[in-house]
């Protein structure tokens, strides 16, 4: 399933393992606890649904839209929500599942709204770090790979809705 137009960033062997890291960390972290694992749609599904699995802990899921981007390939700077979640988020441990953290933008934005509903925890997780784009510092707890400055896709990770299947990450070389 490769295609020309990808270059590929990351293997499937490569995410699989450290998914598994990660999975390992985090139910260190919260062990004896329960947690609420919260995936940023539509991005973060593939990656919070390997994630979960790894963890041998109490874990619940809910999920959460947001958009800033649209049909585009860069961030319009301008985050709306589209979904919110389901479940009260007070007094709970919340991880917030994000697929990849750019400018930071997003999730700042999604953070103070946590925060305002009184979580007992709030911790970061996201697969990938594009962190030459960040133009608002925020917190990470969990991080998968630093990647370059590049629109990368696969893995739940899209261009105007294609390319989530794709077991891999790649760059996309050239916008179709």
């Amino acid at each position: 399933m490769l295609d020309p137009n990808i270059e590929i960033l990351l293997t499937e062997e490569q995410i699989r393992e450290k998914v598994v890291e990660i999975g390992r960390e985090i139910a260190r972290d919260y062990e004896g606890r329960e947690l609420l694992a919260v995936a940023i749609l539509k991005g973060a599904v593939i990656f919070t649904a390997d994630l979960i699995r790894e963890l041998d802990i109490s874990v619940s899921i809910d999920f959460m839209a947001v958009s800033s981007y649209g049909s585009s390939t860069v961030s319009s700077g301008v985050v709306e929500i589209i979904k919110d979640v389901d479940i009260d988020v007070g007094g709970k441990h919340v991880l917030v599942v994000e697929d990849i953290i750019d400018t930071g933008l997003t999730l700042d934005y999604l953070l103070t709204h946590f925060r305002s509903r009184k979580p007992a925890s709030l911790r970061v997780c996201t697969l990938l770090d594009k962190w030459e784009a960040r133009t608002v510092e925020v917190p990470i707890d969990y991080r998968g790979f630093f990647i370059p400055n590049e629109y990368v896709v696969g893995y739940g990770m899209d261009c105007d809705q294609k390319f989530r299947n794709l077991p891999y990450i790649g760059i996309l070389k050239d916008f179709v």
